[in-house]
């Protein structure tokens, strides 16, 4: 297995609130939510702890077909799947954030990505949105940056994107993806490579770490129950700042 770590040239400090290993036969729950507390996902999937797992060194999250789960709340908004949602339990202000993790092989997406939504003050950073068993997306690697609102007045969301296109299929195998997140820019990288680079203009807010699954109706569409369940698998997340 090949080791990336963070870009040299840089004193690097190791964040262990944002680094684990998964080796552990469950999730660490002092480091990270078993869900997203504050949202119930994206209908019509719905995040349940019970679709997180961490077994074999993996953090695993597992979208599931399960149309008689007694879980959903009332309403027909949330219905049909259920999947899942790790989110850390403190924000980070800038760093670098690696993870070795295989998409899942189904429509749901498989997502690294960091937020906070405050009364006035949102934005985001997708590391990589994965579509790995959609067709026409298996290769393709989404990398989004959104602000929402902010301090000085915006409220119109607005977004910034680049899509990578793999010589390979990321439901396939493992892979490292990496961002590096500082005062002045963001990058981000896969299996070592530059792939996409910005001046950091906006994303200078304390953000929560997350992984989830979400069925994404409008863009990869809906999963087909025979391919499910299907499971997004993270190896080990890592994390550093400079001193």
């Amino acid at each position: 297995m090949v080791q990336f770590g963070p870009p040299p040239g840089h004193h690097w400090m190791p964040l262990p609130e944002f680094t684990d290993e998964f080796d552990g036969d469950a999730l660490d729950t002092t480091k990270w939510h078993p869900t997203n507390p504050d949202w119930l996902g994206r209908a019509p999937g719905f995040f349940s702890p019970r679709n997180v797992s961490v077994v074999d060194g993996c953090l695993h999250i597992t979208m599931k077909y399960q149309p008689d789960f007694s879980g959903f709340p009332d309403g027909q908004e949330y219905r049909d799947f259920t999947t899942g949602a790790v989110k850390s339990r403190k924000t980070v202000l800038y760093g670098y954030f690696e993870v070795r993790a295989r998409a899942m092989n189904s429509h749901g997406s498989s997502a690294f990505w960091f937020y906070d939504s405050l009364p006035d003050w949102w934005t985001e950073i997708d590391v990589f949105e994965i579509g790995g068993g959609a067709p026409g997306f298996e290769n393709k690697c989404f990398m989004t940056v959104h602000v929402m609102r902010t301090p000085e007045g915006e409220k119109e969301h607005w977004q910034k994107g680049e899509v990578w296109e793999a010589p390979f299929h990321f439901a396939e195998d493992f892979h490292v993806f990496g961002l590096y997140w500082s005062r002045d820019r963001i990058e981000w990288y896969v299996d070592g490579e530059l792939r996409w680079s910005i001046e950091n203009t906006h994303w200078h807010q304390p953000l929560y770490m997350n992984f989830d699954s979400e069925t994404m109706p409008d863009w990869f569409g809906l999963p087909v129950p025979e391919e499910l369940p299907s499971t997004f698998s993270i190896d080990y997340v890592r994390s550093w700042q400079e001193r």
